[in-house]
């Protein structure tokens, strides 16, 4: 039988006590998304994203899905369940489960009717107001400790964009891009952005 405090817990799981699994998301009844990170849980803001991040991601989507078109990689937007698991596939053990804005997954074995299980070969985020610390620290390090690739992270308002690359099981940075510089996806061979494409036109 539960108490009262475990049906709080799970009435309300962006509390600071409690790791949280896998199994314990699929119980939950969420209007806004969540995402756990490392058994923490993270809600989004009330609001949808602002525009400046739908348009850059709808460009960049659209550029993969174009160049992906008749290969094996499929890009996914969110909402799109990620679950990053490091020692065991069961639901319960599974304590990392995002949604990145973009990710790009080239082995069909990861992907499930729930989504993917296992690290996507590139994620791409697109930073909002109040999201800095989320994508800069608790993503990346579990994006760099469950093997994804690649991480990129985009800052519209800033038109700017950094690349990490995984390198012996550590993330790499590269310089940061901005408008004028064609970027290359070292993850997904043959792929080039210009962000002079992305960043035009948002004001």
């Amino acid at each position: 039988m539960k108490t009262e405090e475990t049906e709080n817990k799970v009435s309300e799981p962006y509390t600071e006590y409690g790791k949280y699994s896998y199994a314990d998301y699929l119980t939950w009844q969420m209007d806004e998304m969540v995402e756990i990170i490392r058994g923490k849980v993270f809600k989004s803001a009330a609001a949808a994203p602002r525009r400046i991040h739908q348009e850059v991601t709808l460009k960049i989507a659209r550029k993969l899905a174009d160049y992906l078109d008749q290969k094996p990689c499929k890009v996914f937007v969110a909402p799109f369940d990620v679950r990053l698991p490091i020692k065991s596939k069961k639901n319960e053990d599974i304590f990392t489960v995002v949604q990145p804005d973009i990710c790009v997954v080239c082995d069909r074995s990861k992907l499930d009717d729930a989504g993917c299980i296992g690290a996507p070969d590139l994620i791409i985020e697109i930073l909002s107001p109040g999201s800095n610390r989320k994508e800069l620290k608790y993503k990346y390090e579990a994006y760099e400790e469950s093997g994804v690739k690649e991480y990129w992270v985009i800052q519209p308002t800033e038109q700017t964009l950094l690349i990490y690359t995984l390198i012996a099981g550590k993330y790499i940075p590269s310089k940061l891009f901005s408008p004028g510089d064609i970027v290359n996806s070292s993850s997904i061979a043959g792929f080039s952005l210009d962000l002079e494409e992305v960043f035009k036109d948002l004001d």
